[in-house]
């Protein structure tokens, strides 16, 4: 059976064709086309801090926490943890009327993960640069465990004039190594096996660990299986390298010289029982290193005052900031 064309139906067919190639090519022309008023975001710039990252002059990126208003409050984390270790304290204060701020180390936590920059020259010119892109005046700057040192370095290397007090909490300064200098430090030879440890079998180190860290080890502890979790959660998180090189850097650096600059009030807290940096070869001599230091000393505390001693430390912290 054939079909007949007529003038009229040819004409709608070819009406129907044109429709159809022209949707075809609307289609394609639509799939690479861009509308009018959309904008391709802006490149994030060294040393410009945009949302929750800043991005430093070697191309790092520095993840942060910035919360509130009010006077700043900087705080520079330990080892091998991030800024959620400082959580407690940042709630405190930020109910308090402070702004606080905490960022991830580079390599540690939610940072970017380069092949170098692990030494306490590189940590201080990162945090100075989030400082400086914050716009931050009168600040203090509290710092725990290897954090101390990264406030101390900060001050030797950038000075204070956007700072009005530091804390040193369960800090390394002034000097953890045994040298010539410093005979009651402790032998490299014990820092060798921590960094076997990482290579040997990361994870079970990072849990290992918290047993002396929090003083569970001690008979009649109550042990927190949550806090050991947070703590391997935040180790496993730092990136391999971090976690290598930083054990050098926070055992071998020599603070006292940086100590000794600062002219700004100093707070600095150790627990008496803290067996992962004593108090004898830490907050002790930092204290006498530091012009206008309060010590304060906990009975019984460990190294992990941030959690386990967390009521005692703000109230300290914030009778410190307001005094």
């Amino acid at each position: 059976m054939s079909t007949i064309s007529t003038p009229e139906s040819a004409s709608r067919r070819n009406l129907l064709k044109g429709a159809a190639i022209a949707g075809v090519g609307l289609a394609a022309a639509g799939a690479g086309a861009t509308p009018a008023d959309a904008k391709t975001p802006a490149p994030v710039r060294a040393g410009e801090a945009t949302g929750d990252r800043l991005v430093t002059k070697d191309g790092t990126s520095l993840y942060f926490k910035d919360w509130g208003t009010g006077p700043a409050v900087v705080f520079s984390h330990g080892y091998p943890l991030s800024s959620d270790a400082w959580e407690d304290q940042m709630f405190f204060l930020l109910q308090n009327g402070y702004r606080v701020i905490a960022h991830d180390r580079r390599g540690f936590g939610r940072s970017s993960q380069p092949a170098s920059g692990y030494d306490y020259d590189t940590f201080a010119d990162d945090l100075a640069q989030l400082v400086e892109a914050l716009d931050l005046r009168e600040a203090t700057l509290v710092g725990h465990s290897m954090g101390g040192g990264e406030v101390a370095r900060y001050i030797a290397r950038h000075g204070q004039s956007r700072v009005a007090k530091v804390a040193f909490v369960s800090s390394v300064t002034p000097f953890l190594l045994k040298t010539a200098t410093n005979p009651n430090g402790t032998p490299k030879e014990l820092f060798d096996t921590f960094r076997a440890a990482v290579q040997a079998n990361r994870s079970q180190w990072n849990l290992d660990v918290t047993m002396p860290y929090y003083s569970f080890n001690r008979p009649g502890a109550h042990v927190s299986e949550g806090l050991r979790e947070s703590y391997w959660r935040q180790g496993q998180a730092t990136g391999f390298l971090a976690a290598y090189h930083a054990l050098g850097a926070f055992s071998e650096t020599d603070f006292r010289d940086d100590l000794k600059k600062i002219t700004v009030p100093a707070l600095v807290v150790h627990g008496s029982e803290d067996q992962i940096v004593p108090l004898e070869i830490s907050a002790k001599l930092t204290a006498g290193l530091v012009p206008h230091a309060k010590l304060i000393v906990y009975e019984g505390g460990s190294h992990g005052l941030l959690h386990v001693d967390k009521d005692r430390l703000n109230a300290d912290l914030l009778a410190f900031l307001r005094g």
